[in-house]
């Protein structure tokens, strides 16, 4: 029975996202999918929800121009569970992730469990995360072994243990300046983001702060 309800969300979820990646017409008419995910960050952070001691104004801007809401909840308080909630549409602890990962677990992300990235691939979409991974650090739990085709970013926390920057599977710096992360992550991601723009791209952009 399991297995069987699995199959069936499995299906609806494919579903859904082939409708909305427009899995029936050509790759020019398929919308491009960025989802910026932000650590700590609360309700009023942001001048279009009422922050008045800075401003916003790139992110104002895509709530102008497209849609604001005013009343949404997180699957989990902590990173893991509401990542794998986020990436997988399903409640994190029917997934056995109640908790946050470390740098030296040795689970992670159920393998059986379809992510966003995994579906929209058949679907002709690039796709790629820069930023915070933090659903596990072992080899198979990695990004590119769960539907993407690029990574960079620390696989964890970046107040957990010592910080790496992971580019696929390999590491490609030992020492991280958390100082200079925000602006690394987002150069990363406009050069995702210039490098596939004349095809479909699903990038997922997790900051760590």
């Amino acid at each position: 029975m399991k297995q069987a309800n699995m199959k069936v969300r499995n299906i609806l979820m494919t579903t859904s996202l082939l409708s909305l990646a427009g899995g029936h017409v050509n790759a020019q008419e398929r919308p491009n999918i960025v989802i910026i995910y932000l650590d700590d960050m609360g309700y009023s952070d942001i001048s279009c929800y009422g922050q008045k001691k800075w401003s916003t104004p790139h992110i104002d801007r895509l709530a102008q121009e497209g849609v604001r809401f005013t009343d949404a909840y997180s699957a989990s308080p902590v990173s893991s569970p509401s990542r794998a909630a986020l990436l997988t549409g399903r409640y994190p602890a029917r997934m056995g992730i109640q908790g946050v990962f470390y740098p030296d677990s040795y689970t992670g992300i159920p393998q059986e469990e379809l992510l966003l990235s995994e579906l929209l691939k058949p679907a002709g979409y690039a796709t790629g995360i820069v930023g915070k991974w933090h659903l596990g650090s072992r080899d198979k739990f990695l990004p590119l072994q769960n539907g993407f085709d690029e990574y960079f970013g620390i696989p964890y926390s970046n107040d957990m243990g010592a910080q790496v920057y992971l580019r696929g599977n390999e590491v490609e710096d030992f020492h991280v300046d958390q100082s200079q992360m925000t602006k690394k992550y987002t150069a990363e991601a406009k050069d995702f983001i210039s490098r596939h723009k004349d095809k479909p791209f699903f990038l997922y952009l997790a900051h760590n702060m």
